[in-house]
């Protein structure tokens, strides 16, 4: 008999991913994970374990909600081919979305640059006025 866990409450899952119950029963809220009810209390599953890891892991890659929604749902209905073009088609959308964001906030930190040496030789001790 196997000593791992099968159900989960949400508490449990708060804890172990350490976020709040709140998040999780958000994703819940946007279909994303469907938990039984036991009278008041909801029981979490291993399927429901693994598409919270997934959910965060997507979070922390900076897809969107619909995004992982969408990817986790395609594993399901097509399977894992079109679960697979769809998450590549999605990487390769960040990574360029990305690069443009690195590429403004370099251009951005060279003006700042370039201010603060204008400023910094117009502000001398010896170019101020008594």
């Amino acid at each position: 008999m196997s000593d791992e866990k099968t159900e989960y409450t949400i508490s449990d899952l708060a804890k172990e991913f350490e976020i709040t119950s709140r998040s999780i029963r958000h994703y819940e809220d946007e279909k994303l994970i469907t938990p039984l009810r036991r009278g008041v209390h909801r029981i979490y599953n291993t399927r429901d374990r693994v598409r919270l890891q997934l959910i965060l892991r997507g979070k922390r890659l900076g897809f969107s909600l619909a995004e992982i929604k969408e990817i986790i749902d395609l594993y399901g209905v097509e399977g894992e081919q079109k679960q697979t073009e769809r998450l590549l088609e999605l990487i390769r959308l960040r990574r360029d979305s990305l690069k443009q964001q690195l590429k403004d906030i370099k251009y951005l930190l060279n003006e700042f640059d370039v201010l603060e040496e204008k400023l910094t030789a117009n502000h001398q001790p010896n170019n101020l006025t008594s």
